[in-house]
């Protein structure tokens, strides 16, 4: 089983120092869209899908208030789709998705793989298939899932994963992949834990966003900050799931390595290490 670490889509707003905690005042910070492609005997699986090729060529469609604070910067080449072709592979490979949740900047790519199943848990595609005021702004009016993927839900609960609740999927296939439920930037987030020779690889998604949060103790950038403050669907939650993983992180770094999906530190260190797969960008 081989994992690449994938960038599937870039934001751009200003204020580098504010977002990414260093560099200037005034610079374009640094965000990108960590997404896994996962190879198995089975064909692929993808750990969400960034921005697709729809969004780059139609960016209008990712929405006026998203595009003025985020600056996304959606570009073909950089499609979950388009890296994978480069590494020899077509949509047809991918056999499973499994979203962390369906927020645009992680389900864009859905409609560039339509014969894939595409796992989640319950929660997040009720949420989804019928928003609340305070969530359309998130889902976009399903611009992403207009096709009619083939949804498979999963339920919250399971077995015990190092402290926390999973819930095993893809029993058929040769990799281990579970569903970790972390509620709170949305109604049905969920990390996503892949077993590897070198131990377990916890996709947090927007769990959290900046590695300092998972120190001891903890910091942020403050624009992250104030960011995953107004983006969550339950914010007590989401801190209470952040200081778990974060005692997950201390307690259990030689077994779990965690990530997150938008700080570039984390694809950097995963890239950096011997022997990793990546696909050119």
């Amino acid at each position: 089983m081989r994992v690449h670490h994938l960038n599937c889509g870039s934001f751009c707003p200003h204020g580098r120092r504010l977002v990414n905690g260093e560099g200037g005042w005034l610079e374009t910070a640094d965000v990108i869209c960590h997404c896994l492609a996962i190879e198995t005997g089975d064909g692929l699986v993808l750990v969400d899908t960034g921005f697709g090729i729809e969004d780059a060529r139609n960016p209008r469609q990712l929405g006026g208030a998203f595009r003025l604070t985020m600056n996304p910067q959606p570009r073909e080449q950089t499609t979950a789709l388009r890296q994978l072709e480069a590494l020899g592979f077509g949509a047809g490979d991918v056999r499973q998705i499994v979203t962390t949740h369906l927020d645009l900047d992680h389900s864009g790519g859905l409609p560039d793989f339509p014969d894939a199943e595409v796992h989640l848990l319950s929660a997040e595609l009720e949420a989804a298939l019928h928003p609340a005021l305070s969530d359309r702004l998130r889902y976009i009016d399903g611009t992403h899932w207009k096709h009619d993927p083939k949804w498979v839900t999963h339920d919250a609960g399971g077995d015990d994963w190092h402290g926390f609740e999973s819930v095993r999927i893809l029993p058929g296939i040769d990799a281990e992949i579970l569903l970790v439920p972390l509620i709170g930037h949305s109604r049905g987030h969920t990390g996503v834990a892949i077993r590897s020779a070198e131990g377990w690889l916890l996709h947090c998604g927007d769990a959290y966003m900046h590695h300092a949060e998972m120190r001891t103790p903890p910091g942020c950038p403050p624009m992250l900050r104030l960011f995953q403050n107004l983006t969550a669907s339950d914010n007590k939650a989401r801190k209470a799931n952040r200081e778990r993983l974060r005692e997950l992180a201390a307690r259990h770094g030689d077994e779990v390595t965690v990530i997150c999906s938008h700080d570039p530190h984390y694809l950097e260190r995963e890239r950096a290490k011997p022997g990793a797969a990546s696909a050119s960008e």
